[in-house]
């Protein structure tokens, strides 16, 4: 099941801090991701739109949000279930949208008209999203909504220079209200805390101050006699109307005397420019803290400023990137403000008071190309176009080292055998090895002649490093030890695409676009030691984990199975059917057509060696079975219809007499896809030209725990894990293994009888509540007297223990116990035992590191106490030695 997207941090749309404002809502393409800040974990929803996300709105009580993509289409969604309650289409693109501050009622706004909906309930409901009113009001497309601290009333910005105010009920003194006073685009409108006053902020970095005459008290309520001639007069409007548009408010901006007599009135009080020395350009996004008067403010240029309000004093201003702040969102304590970049995908979240990051993440904002998982699974490296190095925590979801020193894209990665060595080739024509203990490059491995590099291997020592190139056809290989260049490997005459170490032997096989597989003998004199020859060109290379089989993906979409000890093709699977090619906006044949000439790009086997994994120019990814050669499962890796290759007919009504209406490009800012400008223009280009990214998947890897595999696509990097939550698979199970007997066997102190019952019936509690009831002192016995299959299963069950358990110690000791005893047979069966061995490792080696910290600073702590208390001593010691030395003085003065 999908558990993770990692790579990407943000892409565009609102940031939202959770109600407590611990943790951060960041949309990331069609998915959004949770950021527990107090935690330091990420986690993506498992719920994904059709669309780009464009606005989230996030309910008082934090426990559901709304979330609307490009065209409108809406989800609304638990956050404490993580699951879609109801899906809504609102027909068009919709700019904002913000829930009341008492949860029941929420705007939308499209077009130039705001929409107040009532919220959905806590019960179940035949239509969750019930339309309230209509608000007319604005010319141009609206931008922004606030409301009062009492729901009373909302604010809606518009493009065209105006701000409404509007009564969320029908208020006999404000119905709406008309501000002008601006000369550009309204980026954002705050209502002051408790009060009707407002601030409204435009796009030329302009803030005017608007001082109402009333109160939120002074608001009266509409007499209930107009209220219903009103409601008779819209029943009969509503007849001639096809669908219901709830009550209508139509605002003037230009009302006459009569109809503003008795209203309430708003006077402008100030008028604030923030460039005034004219260093930054469009104010692109802001923030207001209502409790601290606190307002942030973002401009285009990566610069932000932090004014209090209303006097408007600089706090400060600093710049945190190069590209335009998209969104600003501020936590409900008013410490922490989060940033969104939606150029270069940054997420930031920024201590204002001691001047400090909290979160600083980026993605690789150009695709990602490769990723490698480290032996114990517990990180996975990615290499991206843009020339960036990154290493990520599979438990936090966080990259904690980019590496930069890479001029061109990084196009092959990899760890070495010892899990601290990570290896990058690139089309810089460079190898680079970077250290995971003092996060830097301290090996650059080049070859004679400038080459670039397409692909990467180590072998299992971790000494020899390979590298093959696109435009020589040669394999270089170098010592890790010296750095020095020991041999070309020549002898390809096309270009290398993929490379492979044996795992249990030094043997090196090369792929080549002239249609052969070389297994080169690296402890022969580097000789080829035999030539596969293939029917097509050879696009990726694989060993099996026991390195007993290689699998060979071609350009013809076939797949074959080698014994490559006797050079014997073993199997072959026909994959160009299952590939299933999506249909590009632009192309003129069917995607049937189209994926007859496609073939798998990336070939990874699983920890067991039983399945491979293959994924290419395609939004699916095919896992098979090795042995039958049959498709097991086909995984659908994004439903995202923002980018291309995804439909797979035909959109009819894209299609005009002139050719399709994707070939218009519509697209004049840098928000929807990918911007190209003219090279060497930084601003004012208008020759601005946009295109979908294409849907691909790069590279595929299997981790070494056998728990999960990752793929590096257009989106990210999406992580897939086994789900052993809800499935009752019962093994060897009789009809005497129940729980009520398998607790009977538990009291008569039958420890190992109830183990292996437990193990029988596979229900995880049943299994932890049976070994927690085992004395630790008949630990060792029970281990002793365990048959050898439920001993592998035991190591199992405690390494996904170990994750979750408090009782470290007490699992500490079983594991021990087990591997001391029954190690030697374990390690017959090793190579099918690895990949829960290297689990079980993971596991202990992530508490080892918690606990060592925890030491380390109760130590630090403890010493720190130890040196304040010698001091106090000594100050005390110091203190009173004088007066003794004069007492003494006296005496001995007394008697001369």
């Amino acid at each position: 099941q999908f558990s993770g997207l990692l790579g990407t941090v943000y892409r565009r749309g609102n940031l939202t801090f959770t109600r407590d404002g611990n943790s951060l809502l960041s949309p990331v393409g069609n998915r959004v991701s949770l950021f527990d800040l107090k935690n330091n974990k990420c986690e993506t929803l498992p719920l994904a739109t059709q669309l780009n996300i464009v606005c989230v709105g996030l309910s008082p009580d934090g426990s559901l949000a709304i979330l609307i993509d490009e065209e409108g289409a809406a989800l609304l969604v638990s956050l404490i279930g993580k699951c879609v309650i109801h899906q809504f289409y609102f027909h068009k693109p919709v700019h904002s949208v913000s829930f009341s501050p008492d949860g029941k009622k929420f705007v939308i706004t499209k077009d130039n008209l705001a929409y107040l909906y009532h919220a959905p309930g806590k019960k179940r409901e035949f239509n969750a999203f019930v339309l309230d009113k209509t608000y007319y009001g604005p010319y141009d497309e609206t931008t922004c909504i606030d409301w009062t601290d009492d729901s009373k009333c909302f604010a809606v910005g518009s493009k065209d220079m105006s701000t409404w105010v509007f009564g969320a009920e029908r208020w006999a003194n404000l119905i709406y209200y008309s501000l002008g006073g601006h000369k550009d685009i309204i980026v954002a409108c705050f209502f002051e805390e408790n009060s009707l006053d407002l601030y409204t902020i435009s796009q030329d970095a302009a803030l005017c101050v608007w001082q109402c005459d009333t109160e939120l008290d002074g608001l009266k309520p509409r007499p209930p006699k107009d209220a219903a001639k009103e409601e008779n007069a819209e029943e009969d409007d509503e007849e001639l109307l096809e669908e219901s548009k709830g009550e209508e408010i139509h605002g003037k901006a230009h009302p006459n005397e009569q109809e503003t007599r008795e209203k309430v009135k708003y006077s402008r009080v100030a008028k604030y420019f923030f460039n005034k020395e004219g260093d930054f350009n469009n104010l692109t996004s802001a923030a207001y803290h209502k409790k601290t008067h606190l307002l942030v403010t973002g401009f285009a240029s990566g610069v932000f400023h932090l004014h209090e309000l209303p006097e408007f004093n600089l706090i400060h201003s600093l710049s945190i990137s190069d590209q335009r702040i998209a969104s600003i969102s501020i936590n409900c304590t008013g410490d922490w403000i989060a940033f969104g970049c939606s150029g270069l995908g940054q997420l930031l979240v920024w201590e204002w008071q001691s001047e400090s990051y909290v979160l600083k993440q980026q993605g690789h904002f150009n695709s990602m190309v490769s990723l490698a998982y480290s032996p114990d699974g517990q990180y996975i490296v990615t290499g991206g176009e843009d020339g960036k190095v990154k290493v990520w925590n599979t438990s936090s979801s966080f990259c904690f080292v980019t590496f930069t020193e890479h001029t061109s894209g990084v196009t092959a990665v990899t760890f070495t055998s010892s899990g601290y060595v990570i290896l990058s080739a690139s089309l810089d024509g460079t190898v680079r090895a970077f250290d995971l203990h003092r996060y830097r490059n301290f090996r650059t491995f080049t070859s004679p002649r400038p080459s670039q590099f397409s692909c990467l291997a180590v072998d299992s020592s971790g000494e020899i490093v390979s590298a093959g190139s696109q435009d020589s056809f040669e394999i270089f290989i170098w010592s890790m030890q010296s750095g020095r260049l020991l041999d070309v490997l020549a002898g390809h005459e096309g270009p290398i695409s993929s490379l492979s170490f044996d795992p249990t032997k030094c043997l090196l096989a090369s792929a080549s676009w002239d249609k052969t597989v070389k297994l080169w003998d690296m402890l022969d004199s580097w000789r080829t030691k035999e030539t596969l020859i293939m029917n097509s060109d050879v696009l990726v290379v694989a060993f099996r984990p026991d390195g007993k089989e290689l699998a060979v993906a071609a350009l013809n979409g076939q797949i074959t199975f080698w014994d490559h000890e006797n050079a014997v093709q073993v199997g072959s699977i026909e994959g160009k059917h299952d590939l299933q090619m999506g249909r590009k906006e632009l192309d003129k044949i069917t995607a049937k057509q189209a994926a007859k000439g496609k073939s798998f790009t990336t070939l990874c086997y699983s920890a067991d060696g039983q399945s491979i994994l293959a994924g290419g120019l395609s939004k699916f990814v095919c896992i098979y079975n090795v042995k039958e050669q049959i498709l097991m499962k086909k995984f659908e890796i994004s439903c995202n219809h923002s980018l291309d290759a995804m439909e797979e007919y035909l959109d009819r009504r894209k299609m005009t007499e002139f050719g399709s209406m994707a070939l218009i490009d519509e697209g004049c800012g840098g928000e929807d896809g990918v911007a190209i400008p003219l090279p060497g223009v930084k601003r004012g280009d208008m020759s601005y030209r946009h295109f979908k990214p294409e849907i691909r998947v790069t590279c595929l890897r299997f981790s070494p725990t056998g728990r999960s595999w990752a793929a590096t696509t257009t989106e990210g990097l999406l992580i897939y894990s086994l789900d052993s939550g809800l499935i009752f698979d019962p093994f060897e199970l009789d009809i005497d293994v129940t729980p009520s007997n398998i607790h009977k066997t538990l009291r008569q102190k039958e420890y190992t009888m109830a183990i292996i019952m437990a193990f029988k019936l596979n229900e995880k509690k049943l299994i932890q509540e049976v070994i927690e009831a085992v004395p630790s002192s008949e630990v060792d016995v029970v281990c002793s007297s365990l048959p050898d299959l439920y001993v592998e299963k035991l190591l199992e069950f405690l390494a996904s223990a170990f994750e979750i358990s408090c009782h470290l110690e007490f699992y500490l000791i079983w594991a021990h116990k087990l591997l001391m005893l029954h190690g030697q047979k374990l390690k017959t069966r090793s190579v099918r035992l690895l990949p829960m061995i290297q689990f079980l490792q993971k596991s202990i080696q992530r508490h080892f590191e918690d606990v060592s910290k925890l030491c380390e600073w109760n130590i630090y702590n403890m010493k720190y106490a130890l040196a304040i208390s010698q001091q106090r001593g000594m100050k005390r010691l110091a203190e009173e030695t004088p007066v003794d030395e004069e007492e003494l003085d006296s005496d001995s003065d007394y008697l001369m």
